[in-house]
């Protein structure tokens, strides 16, 4: 008996991570800040990798959709080699928190400001 409750408690631990997982949970980005947010979670917390995946797939998505129907000057251009997706994000991220105001453009105008920043074309 005096062995049973650590088990039992480990097993509790185990079987609500999952449950937790399974559980629908609502990722959005509506401001700068919040995408900078959810690009800066931890992988370390129960939902970080779900939170760095809605960022970086919210940028690849803006981003396609907006080079491709460009027409004329882009708004940015990317060096080739092009840098990493994660170094890119990382960069926003820090962009976001320097400055009170790049929280609360939009997410989509607050990451193409960044980007056109970061990546005028020349």
């Amino acid at each position: 008996m005096k062995f049973l409750a650590p088990i039992v408690a480990v097993t509790a631990i185990v079987l609500v991570v999952p449950a937790q997982a399974q559980r629908g949970t609502v990722l959005q980005a509506r401001t700068a800040g919040e995408l900078a947010e959810l690009c800066a979670a931890s992988p370390k917390d129960p939902l970080g990798d779900a939170k760095i995946n809605f960022c970086h797939g919210f940028a690849q998505g803006a981003i396609t959709v907006e080079l491709r129907h460009t027409e004329g000057k882009k708004p940015f251009c990317f060096p080739s080699p092009a840098p990493t997706r994660t170094s890119t994000m990382n960069e926003y991220v820090n962009w976001v928190r320097a400055l009170p105001e790049h929280r609360t453009p939009s997410a989509i105008d607050g990451l193409f400001q960044f980007l056109g920043e970061r990546f005028p074309c020349k």
